[in-house]
């Protein structure tokens, strides 16, 4: 089983951005904690803080992977062309949030993504990752 994870602007700064919000660990550790939990998931991370270089991976991946894990982060609420890249693949995405975007400023309350994606999980820290990972291998 092949899962993307993808990740949006400032993801890459977890660990060290707002820790109140996002936690004080970083990305990569999870990450190997995540492939360690799943064994039998082969995955693929990418992160950009750039709109294109983001659509362009949901395109590369959408036809071919088994599964995609996104956090779009301050994209969820602006990006209409991430929600139509997504409209367009064939493989099942799970929106991930760190924070609960619904308890936060109004904006972050409309998501682009959300109505494209399978599924959303909002505000469960990191292991909002893991709950998409183990839908998907389910």
């Amino acid at each position: 089983m092949k899962i993307a994870i993808i990740n949006g602007p400032n993801l890459n700064l977890l660990g060290t951005r707002e820790v109140n919000v996002y936690g004080s660990q970083s990305f990569e550790t999870y990450f190997e904690e995540l492939k360690k939990q799943f064994p039998q998931v082969e995955f693929e991370y990418y992160q950009s803080n750039v709109e294109g270089e983001l659509i362009n991976k949901i395109q590369e991946v959408g036809f071919s992977f088994n599964g995609i894990v996104f956090n779009p982060g301050g994209y969820t609420h602006t990006s209409v062309a991430i929600g139509d890249a997504i409209a367009a693949i064939k493989t099942p995405v799970i929106e991930v949030h760190i924070s609960n975007i619904f308890g936060r400023e109004d904006f972050r309350k409309i998501s682009h993504v959300s109505a494209k994606s399978v599924g959303v999980i909002s505000g469960l820290g990191l292991k909002g990752y893991a709950l998409a990972v183990n839908y998907l291998v389910g």
